[in-house]
């Protein structure tokens, strides 16, 4: 018995060479079109309006016998800085902290302070007075060149320095602590000079208006 084979239909290479085009041609797009742009926090805002919630919906019921979690503040931080990076505020919930840079309020390897520091200092003073605030924190800090034993002391004569210009305009009903901490807690990179210009400075901390004392 002789088995003849079917004939091959000519439409079947044609229809395979359609769809290999077809894929070919998906994937092209896929692969040349534009990746997304992300634009930066903050920058585009999204002006649609938000999503209505229908209170009665038994979807959005607890379960019996659930119980919300306490209610919790969040610290929310905010830093403004001068565009020269010589002075610093941050606040938060709590407390107002003003960092001024070393170069701004001394000599190189000096504790006494130059003329415009003494400006700077009436300005974070008159704050201090309008919060009301009777508890203050003046730290000193250094950047990591010399020795760590020079540094502590630096930073504490400085820190004393600023202390006693403060103490001149709101009198002896502060109470004043008092820290040098020289190299410690850096807040940029001590491997570059842009980064250890900030880091010597004098911190003055205190607490908010309406904030724990």
């Amino acid at each position: 018995m002789t088995v003849t084979p079917l004939p091959r239909s000519p439409r079947a290479p044609r229809a395979r060479t359609a769809v290999t085009a077809a894929v070919a041609l998906l994937l092209t797009v896929a692969l040349t079109a534009p990746a997304a742009h992300a634009d930066p926090p903050g920058v585009t805002e999204d002006s649609s309006p938000p999503v209505r919630i229908d209170p009665g919906d038994p979807d959005l019921r607890m379960v019996q016998g659930a119980k919300l979690a306490p209610s919790k503040v969040l610290n929310i931080k905010s830093i403004v800085e001068t565009d020269d990076g010589s002075e610093r505020r941050q606040d938060t919930n709590d407390n107002v902290t003003f960092a001024l840079q070393a170069e701004v309020l001394f000599g190189k390897d000096s504790a006494e302070l130059s003329p415009d520091a003494l400006s700077r200092i009436a300005t974070i003073a008159a704050e201090i007075k309008r919060q009301h605030a009777t508890s203050l924190r003046v730290f000193g800090f250094t950047d990591n060149l010399g020795s760590a034993g020079h540094g502590l002391t630096l930073s504490r004569k400085r820190a004393n320095a600023v202390q006693q210009e403060l103490a001149k305009d709101l009198g002896s009903s502060v109470a004043f602590q008092i820290r040098g901490y020289g190299e410690q807690y850096p807040i940029a990179d001590n491997n570059t000079e842009e980064g250890r210009k900030k880091n010597r400075r004098v911190e003055v901390s205190f607490p908010r208006a309406g904030g724990p004392g």
